[in-house]
């Protein structure tokens, strides 16, 4: 039972300080009554493991597909509806990044974890939002959820941070919020890197080489040995040769036939087969049995000897003749010349000499 004082009965001194009390508590009970109100308010759980991947950080780039990644939800309520609003600052009142739109925004494909695995649409109406919506949903969310929406346009300003606040909600409007969390993201300025590749044609001649690597050739005199009326002469050389021109190379052949003073051996101007004890000067770019010199063109190129210097056991000579072709760009191919020499029983002896050049040509 609750005793009553009278204030009559107290002195003026207590009584006063009695008032004071009775005020003072009533007041505090006034002010305390709806704050207590506000703290028992429920909030939205945190959306945890949450990101948001943009497919180009291109500021003002347009179609962009925006992914949104997150954890299990915190909460199993239905998901009707969700968005993400884009603002330029974290929290407080939300402003729209500059130059940002989803008025274009798509779905790429179905949700996954929130739920229903079909009838989700996207809601364009606000352009400072992502939005997707489900009306009949009833089934409860799990898993990992991702969401991807295209034709999104990025804010404008380049190297910029801006945030993405993602909530769920229970009803089709956007209006009960279940669960949420925020997200950063950025425009990044685009780096564009630069090559130039100029006009290449690499070319080597000598004797010796290593695979197709110019770098190795080495030796520029070819030893055909002794004549002999009863044995053909032969020895190669090498070319190598790549080229990035649009249509190719043409390897030409340029000098003299063998010659000594005055004296020489005839060359094989129309092209023909070795016939020992004939005067003969001869050469192709194949492996060859009759005799038995050269091989066939190598490495990774579609370079291939031309037709007049292209048949085995069959030699030719003539200036300012294409010896080797290619009609598109290539990667190096690696030739081997070989060289034929026959006498007859009234050749002129002497040093018997011929200079060649071997000219590529690219052509563009």
């Amino acid at each position: 039972m609750m005793k009553i004082i009278s204030i009559k009965n107290l002195s003026p001194i207590k009584a006063s300080l009695h008032n004071r009390f009775i005020i003072i508590a009533s007041i505090f009970a006034l002010i305390t009554a709806p704050l207590l109100g506000v703290f028992t308010t429920a909030n939205a759980a945190q959306i945890t493991g949450r990101s948001v991947t943009l497919s180009s950080s291109a500021p003002s780039a347009t179609g962009v597909t925006y992914t949104l990644s997150t954890a299990a939800l915190p909460t199993t309520t239905a998901v009707k509806s969700m968005q993400i609003q884009f603002c330029t600052t974290a929290s407080g009142s939300c402003t729209t990044p500059a130059g940002f739109s989803s008025s274009s925004s798509t779905l790429a494909s179905q949700p996954t974890g929130l739920g229903a695995t079909t009838g989700w649409t996207v809601n364009a109406a606000t352009a400072g939002s992502l939005r997707i919506v489900n009306a009949s949903n009833a089934t409860t969310s799990s898993g990992a959820v991702s969401v991807s929406w295209n034709g999104v346009a990025n804010p404008s300003a380049t190297n910029t941070t801006f945030y993405g606040i993602i909530t769920t909600y229970s009803d089709s409007a956007w209006t009960t919020a279940i669960d949420s969390g925020t997200v950063a993201l950025s425009t990044a300025t685009q780096i564009q890197v630069a090559l130039t590749v100029g006009e290449a044609l690499t070319f080597c001649a000598g004797t010796s080489i290593t695979g197709q690597n110019c770098g190795t050739i080495s030796g520029s005199t070819v030893s055909l040995g002794n004549a002999s009326t009863t044995a053909t002469a032969s020895g190669t050389s090498v070319l190598a040769a790549s080229t990035n021109a649009s249509n190719g190379y043409s390897i030409t052949v340029n000098g003299t036939t063998l010659t000594s003073g005055s004296n020489t051996i005839t060359a094989l101007a129309g092209g023909a087969t070795s016939s020992v004890g004939t005067k003969q000067f001869g050469i192709n770019l194949v492996g060859n049995t009759t005799p038995a010199v050269g091989s066939a063109v190598s490495g990774s190129g579609t370079g291939a000897a031309a037709t007049n210097y292209g048949t085995a056991n069959t030699f030719r000579f003539g200036s300012g003749e294409t010896v080797a072709t290619v009609g598109a760009p290539t990667n190096a191919n690696t030739y081997t010349v070989s060289y034929i020499a026959n006498i007859d029983g009234v050749t002129p002896p002497g040093a018997y000499t011929s200079n060649l050049t071997y000219v590529a040509t690219a052509n563009y």
